[in-house]
């Protein structure tokens, strides 16, 4: 009999096929980016309550069900399905109300009948998800300690050692939408930033997520630097040595880069800092640094990677601010997820990213999928979950909504847009009646305790799903056919056809933009694309 682990990342699905009775992992699928439109959390919201629930239900039932044909195996066999993920990923899966997700008022909420919605611990037959293909299947999905702390958040507590702390921690889920929590004596605040997808490799000029040929690091090597990259095993290999300024490459190893990941991105820049190629951001010596053959950091791709490190580290700074405790209380900074594993942690402390005033930073890699595999591997893993969240008591801190956190990234925003020096940085805080920047240590402990996001990928192997291939349609009867929002689209996403008299527009769901770009409506002279009819085409 088989389980299945499943992470439903902000930036991409994780799922494994787990052997229960040798309790060993056979195979794992991922995807190479979210199959809602849009690039963040916020986006796949949006998305679900304008175009509705049960579309954005289908389009992640479906994906999983794609990722599932690929451990070619018999379905009817997979006993246990366990799925983490944040509120409004579990939400969107099982198909339950998120709307008191997007309406933090409680004005708003009371109008809408969603106060106090509950998301406990839940067990339940897979078919009301999946009908006849997972016949025999249960799915166990883990609690949420309140509603805006799901899952992952959990997950991120449970699989480092955050919660038997006894001095102040942090942990850090790295990605589109960062999840934190500050653990101070028995206090646990919790918050999240809204990165943004550059913090994972997408939005930028090369980027990729982290996945087979991607560069994930760079080091220094004389006028050269060292390229390194992910094999198919994601582990990492050195690549061959470049000039990131000429582009000249030598010694080639035969491991071929193919995009860059955030890490990578926060390496290279870190390096160029280092080494001098670079005094202030965004600013690139002729604009670009070259990492391989039509590999490049553009900056306007430095400006999209500091917006995320720069919301990363405002959120970090506010969380410190907030809890009463000074920056140098700060004992442990734990670093979890794809991005969390992957970056050097030296480089991370030196841009921001990780908290440089921590005295111990420790690295782990994908906790979400760690625990869904826990618990798949063992059910009555469940119960000890819930006794745990049960006694968290956390304080969630919306960034949304705080002033101080609000202060802090226009600081961030003016560094990493504007090259703004840090010394004025400093005379901004003193104005908001901030702290001044933190001094990072010279001599962290740093401890990394895996060497790749996901440790075992099992004896399969991995495989990736590049193209979800999901396609969203919409009747356009008032289209004549002009095709401007085709070429307007800067996704290649959106076709127009005309099947039996009557025009549709099709999206590709992986590649639509969403929220954050909406071009095609803006651009039809005729108003005929109505986003809020999309549904699936059928399978």
């Amino acid at each position: 009999m088989y389980g299945i682990a499943l992470d439903l990342g902000t930036s991409g699905f994780r799922a494994q096929l787990v052997d229960l009775e040798k309790n060993e992992t056979l195979k794992t699928v991922i995807t190479m980016g979210h199959p809602l439109p849009g690039g963040n959390v916020m986006d796949h919201l949006d998305f679900a309550i304008t175009t509705g629930e049960d579309v954005a239900h289908d389009v992640i039932i479906e994906t999983i069900r794609r990722m599932f044909q690929k451990f070619d195996v018999d379905l009817s066999q997979v006993e246990r399905l366990a799925v983490c993920g944040n509120p409004i990923q579990l939400s969107l899966f099982q198909n339950i109300e998120i709307r008191d997700l997007a309406y933090a008022g409680e004005n708003k909420q009371k109008m809408l009948g969603v106060q106090n919605v509950k998301r406990d611990a839940r067990v339940f037959p897979a078919s009301e998800l999946f009908g006849g293909d997972l016949p025999e299947c249960e799915v166990i999905v883990p609690p949420a300690i309140k509603h805006e702390i799901g899952a992952d958040a959990l997950a991120m507590m449970l699989e480092t050692d955050f919660l038997i702390q006894t001095e102040p921690a942090l942990v850090t889920d790295y990605g589109t939408n960062a999840e934190m929590a500050l653990k101070v004596g028995d206090r646990i605040i919790t918050a999240s930033a809204a990165a943004g997808p550059a913090i994972e490799g997408q939005g930028i000029s090369s980027g990729m997520l982290a996945s087979p040929g991607a560069i994930c690091d760079v080091k220094p090597a004389g006028e050269y630097w060292k390229v390194i990259v992910l094999d198919k095993e994601m582990e990492k290999q050195n690549a061959y040595l470049i000039n990131p300024v000429t582009g000249e490459i030598k010694e080639p190893t035969g491991y071929e880069a193919v995009g860059i990941t955030g890490t990578g991105v926060i390496s290279a820049f870190s390096l160029a800092l280092q080494s001098g190629l670079v005094e202030k951001p965004p600013k690139l010596p002729n604009g670009k640094l070259i990492l391989g053959p039509e590999i490049e950091i553009t900056e306007k791709d430095v400006e999209e990677a500091g917006k995320a490190i720069g919301a990363i580290r405002a959120a970090h700074l506010t969380l410190i601010v907030e809890s009463g405790i000074k920056y140098e209380d700060l004992e442990y900074a734990y670093m979890s997820g794809a991005s969390g594993a992957y970056v050097d942690a030296e480089d991370a402390r030196r841009l921001g990213a990780a908290p440089g005033y921590a005295k111990k930073i420790v690295q782990f890699g994908n906790t979400s999928l760690a625990l869904a595999r826990e618990l798949v591997l063992k059910r009555s893993r469940l119960d000890d979950v819930i006794e745990i969240a049960k006694k968290i008591t956390a304080d969630h801190l919306m960034m949304a909504t705080s002033d101080t956190f609000n202060n802090f990234y226009l600081c961030e925003l003016s560094y990493w847009t504007m090259g703004m020096p840090l010394e004025m940085y400093d005379q901004m805080l003193e104005l908001y009646g901030l702290p001044k920047l933190p001094k990072t240590i010279e001599h962290a402990s740093i401890e990394k305790r895996v060497s790749k996001d996901i440790e075992q990928v099992g004896v399969g192997g991995l495989a990736i799903l590049k193209e979800i291939g999901i396609i969203l349609e919409v009747p356009v009867e008032k289209c004549i056919y002009c095709r401007k929002c085709v070429k307007e689209c800067p996704e290649d996403a959106l076709e127009i056809v005309e099947t039996d008299g009557k025009r549709i527009a099709k999206y590709d769901s992986q590649k639509c933009l969403g929220t954050s770009c909406r071009r095609c409506v803006s651009v039809c002279p005729e108003e005929a694309i109505d986003i809020t009819k999309l549904k699936v085409k059928a399978k």
